[in-house]
């Protein structure tokens, strides 16, 4: 197909003519579609009600013979903290299991960061200069909604199909301000990309001008996969040990989009030292954790196999509407130049970087259409995309169904809004 760019002015009128009646004919289905959030279905939820009669009556005691109805057992129970090292990649004891909210952990870390410090720390991070977090983007609009309550500045780092831009990275840390790093490096949200080996090894080895540098690690999507390879990443614990630097990672987790995502758990994971430090802090917050959701979770899931398996099960159900919307973007809009899209292997999202000055409109067009989409922006720091152009689909939630709808919907905006832009673009050229 012939791009849009390259098409003639009669060409370019008749394509416009052909976008503008199937958007038309679309809007007036009147649908109602909602494309906004990462969040499971309800037959994804559906595939853990088992647990809901778990851990049952009588069923309290821990595999060391304890009363899991008290208080105690702060850092979790040892049998779970087992089962998590294959989800976080981190040896059992210096994992910490905790409330539903891995973003919660997150929160907390930064709040004890701010006003206690970190190991190696010379002054709590609230004391001197303002602190400044390292932004992949696209990023998870609330790694950055953390930064922007506490006044953390944040500084934009491109993404490369191998994670972050290391050499952007190696660069912004010699400054000592920059304290922190979002990193989700696993079918990354929103972009789906994994780091690679070479990636991790530098994150662990760089030069830092702030000696409490702090990797936050997180592992949301370790194993939603949506093929059936499973990508492992590199350990980033032993990394950053083996480079001497082992205290620089802070590794969280949670089941929210494995089991029940209003009761799950969620897991804080570093060094040793990072772990005694993160089970001072949390000493004050409480006497100890739910540990029947802990055992409910245990006795659900059991094992690494099981867990495998249960997550098969996830990607039998959401595959085929990842599927669906390729097959819309790929029909409305390959060889057309309107956009470029992921294919992610994992993850709860695919991104689409529509032309320059357009996903704002991309979003308006949707909206008039029936289809609630991510606001244009939202996956860069402060709501501000520089290009306006990315665009975070989340196609797990809806029915099949309804996502092969809206993915119909999205390509046919995606390709209006262009088609105007370089209509715009022309017109400006000729006058």
């Amino acid at each position: 197909m012939t791009t849009i760019a390259d098409r003639s002015t009669a060409d370019l009128a008749d394509l416009h003519v052909q976008a503008r009646s199937a958007y038309d004919a679309f809007k007036a289905r009147g649908l109602k579609l909602d494309m906004t959030r990462g969040k499971p279905a309800p037959e994804q939820l559906d595939l853990s009600n088992g647990m809901l009669a778990l851990p049952g009556n009588g069923d309290y005691t821990t595999a060391a013979k304890e009363d899991a109805r008290n208080y105690g057992g702060q850092q979790g129970l040892p049998e779970l903290r087992a089962l998590f090292s294959h989800l976080i990649d981190a040896p059992a004891d210096q994992i910490v299991v905790g409330g539903n909210s891995s973003l919660a952990l997150m929160h907390d870390t930064i709040v004890w960061a701010l006003l206690k410090g970190v190991p190696g720390s010379e002054r709590p991070w609230s004391q001197g200069e303002t602190p400044i977090f390292l932004c992949p983007v696209p990023g998870y609009d609330r790694h950055f909604a953390l930064c922007e309550e506490f006044g953390i500045r944040m500084i934009p780092v491109p993404m490369t199909g191998q994670g972050p831009d290391v050499d952007v990275v190696e660069t912004l840390v010699a400054d000592p301000a920059v304290k922190g790093m979002w990193c989700v490096p696993k079918y990354a949200n929103p972009s789906g990309e994994i780091f690679s080996d070479e990636t991790v090894r530098r994150l662990a080895t760089m030069k830092t001008g702030a000696p409490d540098f702090r990797l936050f690690w997180d592992n949301a999507y370790a194993v939603h996969h949506l093929t059936t390879d499973r990508h492992p990443v590199r350990d980033i614990l032993a990394a950053c040990a083996e480079a001497g630097h082992p205290d620089r990672p802070f590794l969280y987790a949670s089941t929210s989009k494995i089991t029940l995502a209003g009761a799950g758990l969620a897991v804080f994971a570093g060094s040793p030292e990072n772990t005694r430090w993160f089970l001072a802090r949390a000493a004050k917050q409480t006497i100890g954790p739910d540990k029947l959701n802990q055992l409910r979770h245990v006795r659900f899931l059991r094992d690494a196999a099981g867990l495998q398996a249960h997550m098969d099960a996830h990607r039998a159900l959401i595959a085929p509407k990842f599927a669906a919307v390729q097959e819309a973007l790929d029909r409305h809009l390959a060889g057309t130049g309107a956009a470029r899209w992921t294919r992610p292997e994992g993850g709860y999202f695919i991104t689409v970087e529509a032309r320059e000055g357009t996903a704002t409109e991309v979003v308006r067009l949707a909206k008039e259409a029936g289809i609630a989409l991510t606001p244009a922006g939202a996956t860069s720091p402060y709501g501000r995309d520089p290009k306006d152009s990315v665009l975070r689909l989340a196609p797990t939630f809806p029915s099949l169904g309804d996502v092969t709808m809206a993915a119909e919907g999205i390509a046919l905006c995606i390709l209006l809004a262009s088609l105007e832009a370089e209509h715009r673009a022309r017109a400006r050229s000729a006058a």
